[in-house]
């Protein structure tokens, strides 16, 4: 993806991901390219899913941690991206790429702070707070909080590392093992039953991002996330989870948790939003955030 820090985007190309080696030389291939068409590139922004190492004083910044990925484990995405390109480069996960262009372009562009939500293959979560991303010694995992197993639930879950994890129990792959098939195929009272079971699950993490983070908006985007009729249904189960604690109504409010708004190419336009703070004095994902 090649645009402005605005999140235009001028050019993009789709490269399949594959083995970790193939993926980057195509990935590298496809930005030389922009370089020849557009001209010279002045920043790099990378939004890569995750886990990966964050902390620019470690040995393995830019690497990519324990993941389910086949063979992507420990692949160095950052030290490729240097080797081949002498201009700035600000790194983040795919979600945060997402989340900071929700925050700029759709859902969450008059909300600070907010996290965003990704509820799809995986699920995953990006804080923003000061219009940069909230990080530790990693960023939030959200996707693999612990949430009580519904009455009756006997689904081992699908998490390789926690079974019954959120992402375990909820995530699109979690569903598909569940009911046998895709969520965009449940029909008829089946689909009820999956949506209600997922509503659940998905309002106890939202409870806990809630009482984590108290933000002031939630935005839920990702193929199952915005499955049709299912935030309704999450706002309502929210609403109960919360217990009416800490009795603050913009929690139960139906505009609080939203809908995404830029749908699969958030994360493209975050990346530009990256790569348009890699230059400055202070980036978006440097040092700690401010208070």
């Amino acid at each position: 993806m090649a645009g402005h820090s605005d999140g235009e985007i001028v050019a993009s190309a789709r490269v399949p991901t594959t083995a970790p080696d193939d993926t980057m030389a195509r990935a590298v291939e496809r930005l030389k390219a922009f370089q020849t068409e557009h001209g010279r590139l002045e920043a790099l922004g990378i939004a890569a899913f995750g886990p990966i190492d964050l902390r620019p004083s470690s040995p393995a910044y830019g690497c990519l941690l324990n993941t389910p990925k086949p063979q992507w484990s420990h692949a160095r995405i950052l030290d490729r991206v240097d080797r081949e390109f002498s201009v700035p480069v600000a790194l983040a996960s795919d979600v945060e790429g997402a989340a900071l262009a929700e925050g700029l372009l759709g859902a969450a562009k008059d909300a600070d702070p907010f996290v965003y939500l990704t509820v799809g293959t995986g699920i995953g979560a990006g804080v923003i707070a000061g219009g940069r991303p909230v990080r530790g010694l990693l960023h939030p995992e959200i996707g693999h909080i612990g949430v009580a197993r519904r009455p009756g639930d006997r689904f081992p879950g699908s998490c390789p590392f926690h079974g019954d994890c959120l992402e375990g129990m909820a995530s699109g792959p979690a569903m598909s093992r569940r009911w046998g098939m895709p969520a965009e195929e449940l029909t008829g009272d089946l689909r009820t039953e999956a949506l209600t079971l997922e509503a659940g699950y998905l309002a106890d993490g939202l409870r806990s991002i809630v009482f984590s983070f108290a933000p002031r908006r939630i935005v839920v985007g990702g193929g199952v996330g915005l499955t049709p009729g299912l935030l309704p249904m999450v706002r309502e189960a929210l609403k109960a989870s919360l217990g009416g604690y800490p009795g603050i109504d913009e929690f139960t409010e139906p505009s609080y948790v939203r809908a995404a708004e830029l749908g699969g190419m958030a994360g493209a336009a975050g990346a530009l939003v990256l790569a348009g703070s890699a230059s400055t004095t202070r980036s978006l994902t440097d040092g700690p955030n401010p208070t």
